[in-house]
């Protein structure tokens, strides 16, 4: 790769990691900056110059960032997206808004609030490998907004229970695109991929881990619920207007993504496939900014043992809770709730590090005395 062009990229790259932390009007414009960089990294990719490779700008790339948010899978031949799906539930929680906040408090008069976050972030971690990332985020934001929660408290449980659904998405190809790409480059031999395989490989790590979230949660809220100062903080019914707004913002975002992963695909070609399993699994935490599923793309091969994928699936999937471009459902719920970039990571980064510690450990240390 021209090394201007593998400059430039890491330039783009730090821009995107640290700007949003630094620069007020970005921290809250966070869609369309991601959406410029992503177009200023895929045309800086155009001059990569990476043998037997097409990189930047093609009608291809063009059409799946316009089609992708709204046709992710088909229903009776109707194309059906994450657009879509966020427009119909925000349509949906805005006419029953005053039933759910009903319900929610009727349900925290009988049940202390942490063991409702504790089971929230639990159910919804499993249930995101069944009914998607998506409908598991927009179910939460709803849930954690209608608690009599102070603002920090809210945020706290977000970020745990989004770190939990990103998790439980990884376990089926019916949660989120990454996994559904691992079963489709897996299918073949040698490991002739199908619906449980994920489940098998990871769910091992996964399923523990969304318990251990859930106690995070617990611990979180009894520590913020001691605090008698703290104020409920309910974010107001959203009107038809807004809710319209907030999918056009999850649009733009993942085209933002979707032109981000394809524009540092030649600096993935060029460095990161290359690296060794364990250094792979702490550069995946370049999925904190990026496409998940595009750096699975660029990973994952048959060629691979079952170490090398877990590791890397692992650190896709935990990375991508630490900061808000990193899943879907961390783009929804901050859209919702007003979390900011500064907010989030105040709670992801630390979270997501630990978690990485910890996975690490269990996954790279063990054959190194066996």
């Amino acid at each position: 790769m021209e090394p201007v062009v593998a400059i430039g990229l890491s330039a783009i790259f730090v821009i995107v990691l640290i700007l949003p932390f630094r620069v007020k009007c970005i921290e809250h414009n966070l869609e369309l900056f991601l959406f410029v960089c992503g177009i200023a990294a895929l045309s800086l990719a155009e001059f990569a110059g990476i043998p037997g490779e097409h990189t930047g700008w093609s009608l291809p790339i063009v059409i799946e960032a316009l089609t992708s948010p709204l046709d992710v899978v088909r229903i009776f031949g109707i194309p059906i997206g994450i657009v879509q799906i966020v427009l119909i539930a925000g349509l949906l929680l805005y006419v029953f808004y005053h039933q759910i906040q009903s319900a929610v408090t009727g349900l925290t008069d009988k049940v202390p609030i942490s063991i409702i976050a504790a089971a929230l972030i639990i159910v919804l971690g499993i249930l995101a490998s069944i009914i998607s990332a998506i409908l598991a985020a927009i179910i939460l934001v709803e849930v954690v907004n209608a608690l009599p929660l102070g603002r920090q408290a809210k945020i706290d449980v977000t970020v745990v229970a989004c770190f939990s659904i990103g998790l439980g998405a990884g376990l089926t190809p019916l949660g989120e695109p990454l996994s559904t790409i691992v079963i489709s480059k897996l299918a073949g031999d040698p490991y002739h991929a199908g619906f449980g395989f994920l489940m098998s490989l990871v769910g091992v790590y996964i399923v523990p881990a969304i318990i251990v979230l859930g106690l995070v949660g617990m611990f979180i809220l009894k520590r913020h619920t001691a605090d008698t100062t703290l104020l409920e903080c309910l974010v107001e019914r959203e009107s038809i207007r807004d809710v319209v707004i907030r999918a056009g913002k999850v649009y733009l975002f993942i085209m933002a993504l979707i032109f981000l992963g394809e524009g540092f695909r030649p600096l993935i070609l060029a460095f990161i496939v290359s690296i060794p399993p364990a250094g792979l699994y702490w550069i995946n935490i370049a999925s904190a900014v990026l496409d998940n599923a595009t750096l699975a793309a660029a990973e994952i091969s048959p060629a691979l043992s079952l170490t090398q994928i877990t590791g890397a699936l692992m650190g896709l999937l935990i990375a991508g809770g630490m900061l808000i471009p990193g899943n879907i459902p961390n783009i929804i719920a901050s859209c919702k709730l007003g979390i900011t970039s500064s907010e989030w990571a105040r709670v992801g980064v630390p979270l997501g590090l630990g978690l990485m510690a910890c996975f690490f450990a269990l996954i790279f240390i063990p054959p190194v005395f066996s």
